[in-house]
């Protein structure tokens, strides 16, 4: 894994969002690191205007981030579960955590067929089977309801397992946080200046958050110079901050014009940038072999590795990963693992901040933005 060398101390983890950590500040308040090749070059994020170009298209992800922890009961023990992807047959996917001291959670010792998990409004759950072969941390859960006092008498199944979940977490829920974060936040500060309601009422249970700095002002400013946007929409499930895991699949979207769009820049001089890992998942799903982007609509479960290569996208901004994370594939499918790791040394001889209230790598080609996708990249 790219960069595994290196560790991340504790204080450079982003406590609290970047608006309150001092009086006048907004969201895009943070540090840009901009690697262009191996050449690594350090701003604020307002500057990044002026570091694209008239003609550079933007793709951003318009999920809304969902309130997708709830407290509920194991027995006489409490527990956290972590609702993460709402499946076709209405199971949810879904993480159980152990509350902590700090008022976040803890990894828990996976589960078990058959668990019931008591939620509020007389909501349970019943752990069916693992996610994924070989990991007992995300289960696919049934949802049904409690039908007498006490709890005598409970239904198979909820009539309609998905609204009563999106209600449960609307009354109950807030947004799941780590250990390295301070303090709860309003569902407010999870959701970014792109995040639109879906038509059915589903979202992501972490928030895209490589697009988190952004402002009405900063978009205002991009458009202004000829920087244009191609909205996409990924649902992103549970990333435990402790479990390094390759991505499982998620539900995407793209649609005609945007796909439009990002042929049309591919087509001429402009460079496809995705914000955060997300919208690359969703776009290079979408891109047939000819790298050719057709809209779609369903589930992904698209790895992006070194191996595989990108077929669209020419750059991207996002977070900084753990140096164990999968994410990190991605990035040096974009940039080469040699560039990978230059930016991350500056990022910790800088002592830039980590995770999804820290600051954000732009992640550039070095030459001709289409030379990449004439090359052994597009497979």
């Amino acid at each position: 894994m790219v960069t595994v060398s290196l560790r991340v101390p504790e204080e450079l983890s982003a406590r609290i969002p970047a608006e309150q950590r001092g009086p006048g500040l907004d969201r895009d308040a943070v540090r840009l690191l901009v690697s262009r090749g191996t050449e690594v070059s350090h701003h604020a994020f307002g500057e990044l205007p002026r570091v694209l170009r008239s003609g550079d298209l933007l793709v951003v992800n318009t999920s809304e981030t969902l309130a997708a922890a709830v407290d509920g009961r194991i027995g006489h023990g409490d527990v956290v579960v972590h609702f993460s992807t709402r499946g076709d047959d209405g199971r949810w996917a879904v993480e159980l955590r152990d509350p902590d001291e700090r008022g976040t959670t803890r990894a828990r010792a996976g589960g078990s067929a058959g668990t019931e998990v008591r939620l509020p409004g007389g909501v349970r759950l019943v752990l069916e089977e693992p996610l994924s072969a070989g990991s007992e941390r995300l289960w696919w859960a049934r949802v049904g309801r409690v039908r007498g006092a006490g709890g005598a008498g409970l239904e198979e199944r909820a009539d309609n397992p998905g609204a009563v979940i999106l209600g449960l977490m609307r009354e109950h829920g807030r947004p799941i946080r780590y250990s390295y974060t301070e303090r709860d936040q309003p569902l407010s500060v999870y959701r970014t200046v792109f995040a639109l309601p879906s038509a059915d009422g589903t979202g992501s249970a972490e928030m895209p958050s490589a697009a988190r700095p952004f402002t009405v002002r900063m978009v205002t400013e991009l458009v202004s110079r000829g920087v244009q946007f191609a909205p996409i929409t990924l649902h992103t499930g549970v990333a435990s901050a402790e479990a390094q895991e390759p991505p499982y699949p998620e539900r995407f979207a793209v649609s005609e014009a945007s796909a439009r769009l990002i042929n049309a820049v591919q087509a001429g001089d402009g460079r496809v940038v995705a914000v955060g890992t997300t919208a690359v998942r969703a776009v290079e799903s979408a891109a047939g072999a000819d790298g050719v982007v057709r809209a779609h609509e369903g589930w992904t479960d698209l790895v992006v590795t070194p191996e595989r290569g990108v077929r669209v996208v020419d750059g991207l901004l996002t977070g900084l990963h753990e140096p164990q994370a999968s994410h990190l594939l991605m990035l040096e499918a974009v940039a080469g693992r040699a560039a990978i790791d230059r930016s991350y040394e500056a990022a910790l001889r800088g002592l830039y901040l980590w995770h999804e209230f820290g600051d954000v790598h732009l992640i550039l080609p070095a030459d001709n933005p289409h030379s990449a996708h004439c090359s052994s990249n597009r497979r």
